[in-house]
């Protein structure tokens, strides 16, 4: 069975497009759902003492230092868990809204979700899919001006997610109308 995490990133609740496409291709995969919406539920910015703390050997970490990245890993369990991931995203000023690129931040972790080797960095979430639905109200998806989702594929690939996939909402849900 498929092991989904489903990450909406509108702050608009109620007639979001980019939601409404990623329930469907969420609807349309099946299988056992973990759900995070990063307006619903919104995650802090890092800060200086996050990073120290993320950099500091795991044996030796402090009790302050564990919880401060306790939501890191549950963030990142969540992902390792995961078989493919979906993301909802509209495009906010030409790229991410500040809630996901807090998760990003959140989730990239030196040694967790990624390395740096002599060839260069290596991520570690390998084997995984990720579907992203974006929208947009002006700038077209995939276009020079949508930093959204070449961000997001580079991302993606950098912690080792290299199947992406990047629908524009819109067609998402034309083609469930058409259905």
């Amino acid at each position: 069975m498929t092991n989904i995490l489903h990450i909406d990133a509108s702050a608009n609740l109620t007639t979001s497009t980019s939601r409404a496409a990623s329930a469907q291709v969420v609807a349309d995969l099946g299988g056992t759902v973990t759900r995070r919406d990063l307006a619903k539920d919104p995650l802090p910015q890092i800060d200086g003492a996050w990073a120290d703390a993320r950099l500091t050997d795991p044996t030796t970490r402090s009790q302050e230092d564990k919880d401060r990245l306790a939501l890191s890993d549950t963030l990142i369990a969540e992902l390792q868990a995961a078989d493919t991931l979906v993301i909802g995203a509209p495009i906010y000023n030409f790229a991410a809204p500040a809630s996901l690129k807090a998760w990003m931040d959140l989730v990239a972790r030196p040694g967790v979700t990624f390395r740096y080797t002599q060839d260069g960095p290596e991520g570690l979430l390998t084997g995984k899919k990720a579907i992203v639905t974006v929208a947009s109200g002006g700038v077209p998806v995939g276009s020079d001006l949508d930093y959204l989702s070449s961000h997001l594929r580079f991302f993606l690939g950098f912690i080792g997610i290299s199947d992406v996939e990047i629908h524009a909402a819109k067609d998402v849900i034309a083609q469930i109308a058409a259905e």
